[in-house]
């Protein structure tokens, strides 16, 4: 199969498909495989787009909305359908074949996307990038990350940059789960040469469908990615909501509140029932579990997705309501373990 034709990697939030299998009607999953917010800017202010977003063609260069964004993160951005569409063509803009280091584990589409193109890609423990930095063009970086919730402080991420950068390669960082935790953010930095953040709106802002994200880069980055994206690649819609969601500070700061108390409720909860915490943040808690496979298949018999990870990894999203909460901790409690030893 050549790469052109390679299927699309496994991806959270697939309801449907689960209806399906388990034969348990749509309405009735409780869905916590995505790490988006169950709480949604659009759902919680009532926001419509009006008529003429929906009648007329995207205004992309007239409405404001890069501009706002500027505001918002502190550097130029360019607004595309999502960050996945940036992590897919970023790859096409290294002319030659590069060396492109990704700090796993992490989200597959990065080492999918930078194969496809053609490029070199190496998995680094985070432990080793420090020694092999000086031979990579590219190094890609999930800060938060996912699955894990692994973090890296501004300090290291800029050291590497500053190397990258000598050499013209290119530090890009995922910050799709930074919102919640802006002081991670390296975006304010992002008008340097060579580094590049992706920022979404469908994991803080609980927007995933709007397929609404940033790239904030340098002039010659975006002039050169611009074209790659085609003309009108963000619905007008979905202009209309990012420009008000990133200008409503007072719902961004009421989120990471509850985001933050809600993730320690959550820690605390799989904990109680075995399954204590190897990493997360303010969007997901995630577990190790030898009997991962079973327990999520314990877990969808009775309507709750989660996001499993090989090779024994599980991922769990925030529930929102009391009910949801008292249905995941009834689940757990009738998940069993498989007995180990004799």
């Amino acid at each position: 199969m050549s790469s052109s034709e390679s299927p699309m990697l496994e991806h959270g939030g697939r309801v449907l498909a689960a209806s399906r299998r388990w034969g348990r009607p749509v309405g009735e999953w409780l869905d916590l495989s995505t790490g988006i917010s169950p709480w949604s800017w659009i759902e919680e202010t009532g926001f419509a787009p009006s008529a003429s977003n929906w009648h007329t063609l995207p205004q992309d260069e007239d409405d404001a909305l890069e501009q706002v964004a500027y505001t918002h993160y502190g550097a130029p951005a360019l607004a595309v359908a999502g960050s996945q569409a940036a992590i897919q063509a970023l790859p096409r803009l290294r002319a030659q074949r590069s060396r492109v280091g990704i700090a796993t584990p992490t989200y597959a589409e990065h080492a999918a996307q930078w194969e496809r193109a053609g490029h070199t890609v190496l998995a680094l423990d985070p432990s080793r990038i420090d020694a092999e930095i000086w031979d990579l063009d590219v190094l890609v970086v999930c800060n938060p990350n996912n699955p894990d919730g692994r973090r890296v402080l501004q300090q290291r991420l800029l050291g590497w940059h500053a190397t990258l950068a000598r050499r013209r390669g290119w530090l890009v960082v995922d910050e799709a789960y930074a919102d919640a935790e802006p002081s991670l953010s390296l975006a304010s930095q992002a008008q340097h040469r060579g580094l590049v953040v992706l920022r979404s709106l469908g994991k803080f802002f609980g927007l995933g469908g709007a397929r609404v994200g940033f790239v904030l880069c340098d002039e010659p980055l975006r002039r050169a990615l611009r074209p790659l994206l085609g003309p009108w690649c963000v619905a007008g819609p979905s202009r209309a909501v990012a420009l008000r969601a990133l200008q409503d500070h007072a719902w961004q700061a009421q989120q990471r509140v509850r985001l933050r108390q809600t993730s320690a409720r959550l820690a605390e909860m799989l904990t109680a029932h075995g399954l204590p915490p190897v990493g997360g943040c303010s969007l997901f808690q995630c577990v190790a579990d030898p009997s991962a496979a079973l327990r999520t298949a314990q877990l969808a018999s009775r309507g709750i997705l989660v996001r499993p990870f090989a090779p024994s990894g599980l991922r769990f999203g925030l529930p929102r309501t009391d009910a949801d909460w008292k249905r995941l901790e009834e689940a757990l409690a009738a998940a069993r373990r498989p007995v180990i030893g004799p």
